[in-house]
């Protein structure tokens, strides 16, 4: 572990009303992206900490990480021995935080599809709720560069997800988002499983089943220039199960007996 951890660090700065800002940015093979992510984030949010969780990249992205933070004591580092998911990394980054007082956790993608500049909207939006949510769709919201199949992919997921579930948010597997961490110890952070995008769904549920306030703000969302996306079959698969198996539980519980 390097960074925040260390004596004359960001521990030392004074929190904002809300406490001070954790952003997590989980990575594996992003070294194009790493260091760009990092200068964005620390001009748009200068009072924010970096948590860079990376998972053994084999092209150098865990090493640029100690050198971003060995250069800057904003940035720490954790390294994971395996590539083990998304839900295990953010799951991990949240523990890390939490442990360290932060008193709002962010997660941002890695891969510049997300603009550092629009946190302060989100953090901003923090101030009435406890979960905010980058939005693509939105009104106000949109998404560059994808080809025309992800996009009715990710639509028709979002679809999905939200008649399944009975739940409101247009964008739940979006992955911009701003936590309170209060919000984030009143959830079972050790019984969380999904791994995928899935993991975005399954907290965002947890969030409005626990009676906390989840609201959407509108972002412009980037797909990537440099690097390979993570998207795969199996992460769609695990969604679609996941949801289903939600849904249909919560419509049994629902369901009057009979007798």
């Amino acid at each position: 572990m390097t960074g925040a951890d260390r004596p004359g660090g960001p521990l030392g700065r004074p929190p904002g009303p809300l406490g001070r800002v954790a952003v997590i940015v989980p990575t594996y093979n992003e070294m194009a992206n790493l260091e760009q992510i990092a200068a964005r984030l620390g001009a748009a949010v200068p009072d924010a900490d970096l948590l860079v969780i990376d998972d053994n990249s084999p092209d150098g992205t865990g090493e640029l990480a100690d050198k971003l933070a060995a250069g800057d004591p904003r940035v720490s580092v954790l390294h994971r021995q395996a590539k083990s998911g998304l839900g295990s990394a953010y799951i991990a980054g949240f523990r890390w935080a939490l442990q360290r007082g932060y008193g709002v956790l962010v997660e941002i993608d890695a891969d510049g599809s997300h603009q550092p500049q629009e946190l302060p909207a989100l953090l901003a939006a923090l101030d009435q709720a406890d979960l905010v949510i980058g939005s693509r769709y939105v009104t106000g919201g949109t998404v560059l560069n994808w080809p025309r199949s992800r996009e009715i992919l990710s639509r028709g997921g979002n679809t999905y997800a939200r008649l399944m579930l009975g739940i409101s948010v247009r964008d739940v597997t979006g992955g911009f988002r701003a936590y309170r961490a209060s919000a984030l110890r009143r959830i079972p952070l050790e019984e969380v499983e999904s791994q995928g995008y899935c993991f975005q769904i399954d907290l965002a549920l947890r969030m409005i089943r626990a009676g906390l306030t989840v609201v959407e703000v509108p972002i412009t969302f980037v797909e990537r220039t440099r690097g390979t996306s993570k998207m795969s079959r199996a992460i769609v698969a695990e969604a679609l199960w996941r949801v289903t198996q939600w849904g249909l539980a919560s419509r049994l519980r629902r369901r009057p007996s009979s007798r």
